[in-house]
């Protein structure tokens, strides 16, 4: 048998039966950053992108994402998400994101958080992308994933 959780005995992908574990809550926090040009995060703080306001529209984006992340990545199960908060925070050099997704079952909600953030500054891309060629986005990773038994 595979030692790999997401692959069967003959290499071929599955994905895995969690249909006998306990619920459980589950918490995953996730952030990352989009670097811009300072003329970029002047038109954001100014509100003058003609595509409207950026921090917002990354924001519910990443909360959207959170939601349809098993549409996304093949292998995930589709969680009920009880909760997803995504903030687009504007710095000196460009947008930091952060998330969080709780869900109560019977698997993380890492990917959630993490597909958020991405997503999320992914729209950042998109609505500058017309008034900075040079955008870079980094440093997206999870910071926390927990679960608590609910007895």
């Amino acid at each position: 048998m595979s030692s790999f959780s997401h692959v069967d005995d003959k290499g071929r992908a599955r994905m895995v039966d969690v249909g006998g574990k306990p619920d459980q809550r589950r918490v995953a926090r996730a952030s990352g950053k989009i670097l811009l040009a300072p003329e970029t995060v002047a038109l954001i703080q100014e509100n003058n992108l003609k595509k409207g306001d950026v921090l917002t529209v990354a924001e519910i984006a990443g909360i959207q994402a959170a939601k349809k992340t098993f549409d996304l990545i093949p292998l995930c199960h589709t969680v009920h998400i009880g909760h997803a908060q995504v903030t687009a925070r504007l710095e000196k050099d460009g947008v930091a994101v952060t998330s969080e997704v709780s869900s109560i079952g019977p698997t993380g909600v890492e990917m959630e958080a993490l597909t958020a953030v991405s997503v999320a500054l992914l729209t950042v891309y998109d609505m500058c992308k017309a008034v900075d060629k040079n955008m870079v986005i980094k440093e997206v990773i999870l910071l926390e994933k927990t679960k608590e038994d609910l007895a």
